[in-house]
């Protein structure tokens, strides 16, 4: 079997760059193991704005665009809808950080997504004494929804295997790579936290971080919008929300824990005021790096191997953007940027 590319791992980073290689008439063949699950269980939230700080994401215009536009024609596509498009409040703690948000809504990158005027109106069941800044353009990619779909496009095109990949038996010389019955040009790893495992990446300085989720059922909690405070709260419809998320350095298992469960509970008890059960619980392990910024690039030895991970918790935003990048390096020579190419760690 002959094909252009292998995509190791078919997350947002997978999915984002098999797109690519669709677009460009490039054939390939996926591997997945169902060993990562970032992706299936991550929030999905699209937000411009580092709400912690009131800064901007890295390219955050740029990024936005095209991940609004790639989204949109998956939807025609696959014929589903993934994107829900709501705003997103963020409650104030204090005047000083309603001083810090009009400072940061005049700032000429942040003015597009920040509304300057804050709403001191009281929101039901949401604890906001100090009010609520306005972000725009954000919204909601189903990605669970997403995944699953994308596989099941492949699956009825024999695009993909789900088997483990065999990083030892992989046989890469100058003009070709050769895999069990496979020969290739290009293997693209997109296997998240999984690169631990990969021979040829895994020195790279990846800062994974486990994050748990919960869904909760609050009939008395009747908001449209995306509410962020010392966590988040997803409208899911329904009187359901998606509440997180954790962040755990040490605990590098996938499961569910009822310490990140009590967590979320305790954080809750700040941001909402009504009563609520708990009726689902997800983790997943985040590939996220030290400086912010994903990992992208060729093997220093083996320039046909790359990596696309690292995406963190913008993954939806930055997904589309960097597979796009990575694409333009391997097939057209065009330089990555250096704030994102492996190169930074030689």
């Amino acid at each position: 079997m002959k094909v252009d590319y292998i995509i190791v791992g078919l997350g947002l980073a997978g999915l984002a760059f098999a797109e690519e290689l669709t677009n460009s008439n490039k054939t390939f063949l996926v591997f997945e193991d169902d060993s990562q699950t970032s992706s299936l269980v991550a929030g999905g939230v699209y937000n411009p704005v580092v709400l912690r700080k009131f800064t901007a994401v890295w390219k955050a215009a740029e990024q936005l665009d095209l991940a609004l536009l790639f989204y949109e024609k998956l939807e025609k596509k696959l014929k589903l809808k993934f994107d829900k498009k709501f705003v997103i409040k963020r409650a104030f703690k204090s005047v000083e950080e309603q001083n810090n948000w009009f400072i940061a809504s005049d700032n000429p990158i942040l003015k597009q997504f920040l509304n300057p005027i804050i709403e001191t109106k009281k929101v039901d069941g949401v604890v906001g004494d100090f009010g609520f800044g306005t972000v725009n353009k954000t919204g909601r990619i189903d990605t669970l929804r997403l995944v699953k779909a994308y596989r099941e496009f492949l699956m009825e095109r024999n695009l993909i295997r789900f088997e483990k990949f065999e990083h030892l038996k992989l046989n890469v010389s100058s003009e070709i790579i050769v895999y069990k019955d496979i020969e290739c040009s290009n293997v693209v790893f997109c296997e998240g936290f999984g690169v631990k495992e990969n021979p040829f990446f895994n020195d790279l300085p990846l800062a994974e971080a486990k994050g748990e989720l919960i869904t909760i059922y609050a009939p008395e909690l009747n908001i449209d919008f995306l509410l962020k405070s010392t966590l988040f709260l997803i409208p899911l419809g329904n009187n359901k929300y998606k509440v997180g998320a954790t962040f755990n350095h040490k605990d590098k298992t996938s499961a569910p824990t009822e310490i990140g469960k009590l967590e979320l509970i305790d954080k809750l008890k700040k941001v909402i005021d009504v009563p609520y059960k708990i009726i689902e619980q997800s983790a997943g392990i985040r590939p996220t790096t030290h400086d912010r910024r994903p990992f992208i690039g060729v093997h220093k030895k083996y320039p046909r191997l790359a990596i696309l991970n690292g995406l963190g918790t913008r993954g939806v935003m930055v997904s589309p953007t960097v597979a796009k990048d990575l694409f333009n390096h391997l097939e057209k020579g065009q330089t990555l940027d250096s704030e994102i190419d492996i190169k930074r760690f030689c």
